[in-house]
């Protein structure tokens, strides 16, 4: 079920701050850190669940699975990408009803032509703006409950320049969606004018090395962006991180010299996931299966 925090924030003109989440184990910690949402990034849950680039080989299947996952083990209202829909208008309409019965509070779609590919990297195409109206329409209307947002993106900026990203902007929302996602303005002042000319909630994909600059949230929302998503900081942290601690423990043959700090600790880990709750249930069980009559032997 939706959470209807999120529209709520966007009504009172709140800005929401999401950290990208990966997997299970980043979105736990996110979870528990008082973020207003967090953001399932495609990039990193195909990296993840596959190994492969996101340039369109993820299906249907695999990431509704994921977002669901996700979306089931968190408070946090969940923020998904879900690329182009995963094909036509037949199939944009499954992707928003398995979104929103998976438990996603907002969803993610983009105007590119498939095999989609990363909104930071080369190559993008995009399909007719009238034709990704029209699956905004579609959206719209199979969700079953208005708290579920629907989020439009253009990749047109790289390729038709920004003008042309604008323009469809404009028509998405006037199509029906929540949210308008201008994906990679390349300035400043692009962005500015991007807040200027659309009259609806701006998404922002902040990508530390993307082709977007890294807009502190107060200036951001000066210029009409209500929510900023950080899609890849959890897994360039955790990729760097693994790469530190692995080169220690090759050199070494032992991790007796890992930094103190390098570790999230084993008993933090087993709190994370729940494990306090396993044991007591455990312990509760155990007693009252101890207070049981002995075992007949078989006749």
């Amino acid at each position: 079920m939706a959470d209807p925090s999120l529209r709520q924030a966007l009504e009172a003109n709140e800005f929401i701050l999401a950290p990208g989440v990966f997997d299970m184990i980043s979105a736990k910690v996110a979870d528990g850190m008082g973020f207003r949402a967090l953001y399932a990034t495609g990039f990193g849950v195909t990296a993840s669940h596959l190994g492969v680039a996101d340039a369109g080989i993820a299906t249907y299947t695999d990431m509704v699975s994921r977002m669901g996952t996700i979306a089931r083990g968190c408070r946090t209202p969940l923020i998904a990408d879900a690329d182009t829909g995963y094909g036509g208008l037949l199939n944009v309409r499954h992707t928003v009803a398995g979104y929103e019965a998976a438990g996603v509070t907002a969803i993610q779609l983009e105007d590119q032509e498939m095999p989609k590919k990363c909104g930071h990297t080369p190559g993008r195409r995009v399909i007719p703006a009238e034709e990704m109206a029209l699956k905004i329409r579609v959206a719209v209307e199979t969700r079953k409950s208005p708290d579920f947002l629907i989020i439009a993106r253009t990749d047109a900026r790289t390729s038709l320049g920004l003008e042309e990203a604008i323009r469809r902007g404009k028509i998405y929302a006037e199509a029906g969606a929540d949210v308008i996602f201008i994906e990679s303005p390349e300035t400043e002042a692009e962005m500015a004018e991007v807040g200027k000319q659309i009259r609806k909630p701006l998404f922002a994909n902040m990508v530390e090395g993307g082709r977007t600059p890294i807009l502190p949230a107060e200036t951001l929302h000066k210029y009409g962006y209500r929510i900023a998503i950080y899609p890849a900081v959890g897994f360039l942290t955790v990729a760097a991180a693994l790469e530190r601690a692995y080169a220690q423990l090759k050199k070494d043959g032992h991790s007796n010299n890992l930094p103190a700090d390098a570790s999230y600790g084993f008993g933090r880990m087993c709190e994370l996931m729940g494990f306090p709750e396993v044991w007591e249930f455990d312990r509760k069980w155990a007693e009252i299966a101890g207070n049981l009559p002995p075992r007949k032997a078989a006749e």
